[in-house]
């Protein structure tokens, strides 16, 4: 494959991965959380295996990257849960677009507050400019607003993606990171069956069919399929050029939520959401090229 077929492979990522929030929203009106989350991370780990015989790399672990995999599993979990919820409480074209875009944002943050990195003034703006896009995009504004809605679920959720965003680029030295998001779904699974197992977790199998495309499309499309392509094409790529892909998810997902479950495009959110992506620019922008 050349460059553009892995450029058309990275949209169609982008598009399952914003189609997603639209099957997230479906599954919210149905079961509770804890059944579904124990689902998801079941069927993403069988899907992973037809991938992990398709890579063909012995499947490896060991002491130094276990602790990566299992304090991922922990936030991937919480990921989960709050997302779920403000997903329940909110709509999912807004969810999408406030978590993608806050994430980069956030991990950025995180980075720097930890490892205690200096950071160049142009970063330091662009910073400055996602905290006015999360303002917008959260109506902090009116803080009643923010704390009777799902815009805090939204907000923990990107926090929370931050974390998994430090350790999974950490875990790439000791772990391929395909073997590193099989192992992150197999011990989610073991932990949230352990958790569910006095629920009925059989009632899925009294659930419809709009349940199941929901479901099967959010852990096998939206999750083993476009996070494979994102992989593969970040190795023929280049991250920096891939990771530009990401801002597609939430335009993607607007339209989406949009078509199927007919959200209404509020304007705070595409207001937010442009300034966000445009602070996203100053951040991974080095200094020489302005």
């Amino acid at each position: 494959m050349n460059h553009t077929h892995f450029t058309y492979l990275l949209i169609l990522s982008m598009f399952l991965w914003g189609a997603g929030w639209t099957a997230l929203k479906i599954l919210t009106a149905t079961l509770p959380v804890d059944i579904i989350v124990f689902w998801r991370f079941f069927i993403v780990s069988l899907s992973f295996l037809p991938i992990l015989y398709f890579i063909k790399k012995p499947l490896t672990l060991n002491i130094s990257s276990l602790k990566y995999i299992l304090g991922s599993s922990v936030l991937n979990i919480s990921f989960m849960v709050s997302s779920f919820l403000g997903i329940k409480y909110g709509l999912a074209g807004s969810g999408s677009v406030i978590i993608t875009t806050l994430s980069p944002v956030m991990t950025f943050l995180l980075v720097a507050l930890v490892f205690r990195r200096r950071l160049e003034n142009i970063q330091y703006f662009g910073l400055a400019l996602g905290i006015v896009g999360g303002v917008v995009m959260l109506e902090l504004s009116d803080l009643s607003l923010f704390f009777n809605s799902a815009n805090i679920y939204f907000l923990l959720s990107a926090t929370i993606w931050a974390g998994v965003t430090m350790l999974s680029q950490h875990s790439q030295v000791h772990i391929h990171p395909v073997h590193y998001s099989f192992f992150i779904s197999l011990t989610a699974t073991i932990a949230s069956f352990f958790y569910t197992y006095n629920a009925d977790l059989l009632v899925v199998f009294e659930q419809g069919s709009e349940f199941w495309i929901a479901l099967l499309y959010i852990s096998v499309l939206g999750q083993s399929v476009a996070t494979t392509i994102f992989f593969i094409a970040a190795g023929k790529l280049g991250s920096e050029k891939t990771s530009s892909f990401m801002f597609l998810v939430p335009v993607f997902a607007l339209m989406i939520a949009w078509l199927i479950l007919d959200e209404a495009i509020q304007l705070h959110i595409v207001v937010g959401g442009a300034i966000s992506v445009l602070a996203l620019l100053f951040i991974n922008k080095k200094p020489n090229t302005f």
